[in-house]
């Protein structure tokens, strides 16, 4: 092979590992979500990694074997697929802006507010009611709230104030502290002081099978848990397009230099 053929296959050779954390992203984002039992953009992070891992291998074999037209291919392909790579992170990053979470005054976890999040993850919970209605089921058969229900260690509300808990488990499984319900266990409580503080209030029930899961800020703790799982996958998808992008403007070079010098071959005499 000419040098500029072995860059290339190097280069691509990297672009498949590169394709490697994006389809990992895509499938532990897909499966992260399955516990808190949402469908939101389950597998194009993985769908998008599996095409870049085809275009590089397509790249590679190009470069190894001088396939000239798998190489171009491997260009125009991996060009497009970087495009829509950096699209969904942009895309990501803006409907992920606010937390949706706001302290209480001595509580150690945060509670959560359906209005702190973008208007598109908020119409993905709101605008749908059958959707909704499938996530509130699920939820009330999931682990969320029997797993704090079972908990020994709340033996007084103080404990339970101080603890650490999940924007799921603070939205889903217990009232507003904004109502002022007393306190009997984690999924127990007594008639709210001020029931009209919000409307959540008048929605919370100490069936096991209800709870708050009709309330806005069960909703809002299911948007904070995938923010959060997005911005995990977001780390590792930042470092694979960087990357690919590198190894895309190398890649061009070199393709452009092995064509530069077929061409002197091919008329120097």
């Amino acid at each position: 092979m000419a040098v500029s053929n072995n860059i290339t296959a190097c280069v691509t050779l990297m672009a498949l590992i590169c394709a490697v954390p994006v389809i990992a992203s895509g499938i532990w984002f897909a499966s992260a979500q399955g516990e808190e039992c949402a469908r939101l953009a389950r597998w194009p992070v993985a769908i998008l990694g599996g095409l870049i891992l085809l275009a590089a291998l397509a790249g590679f074999v190009g470069a190894y074997w001088n396939r000239r037209r798998l190489l171009a291919f491997y260009l125009f392909a991996m060009g497009l697929l970087i495009v829509l790579l950096i699209a969904l992170l942009a895309f990501a990053f803006a409907v992920t802006r606010g937390s949706g979470a706001y302290p209480v005054l001595g509580r150690a976890y945060d509670e959560y507010r359906l209005d702190g999040f973008s208007m598109w993850l908020r119409g993905y919970v709101s605008d749908d009611p059958g959707r909704w209605e499938g996530i509130k089921s699920c939820l009330a058969v999931s682990d969320t709230c029997k797993k704090l229900a079972r908990q020994a260690s709340f033996v007084t509300a103080d404990q339970f104030y101080q603890s650490s808990l999940t924007p799921l488990q603070s939205g889903c499984c217990k009232p507003p502290s904004v109502c002022g319900f007393g306190y009997v266990s984690p999924t127990v409580w007594t008639n709210p002081a001020r029931p009209a503080a919000d409307p959540d209030c008048g929605r919370w029930s100490n069936d096991p099978a209800q709870l708050c899961y009709e309330c806005e800020s069960c909703r809002a703790g299911l948007l904070a848990t995938l923010r959060r799982q997005w911005h995990k996958a977001n780390i590792a998808l930042v470092v694979a397009t960087v990357s690919l992008v590198f190894l895309y403007l190398v890649g061009c070079s070199a393709y452009k230099n092995a064509h530069a010098a077929a061409i002197y071959r091919r008329y120097k005499w």
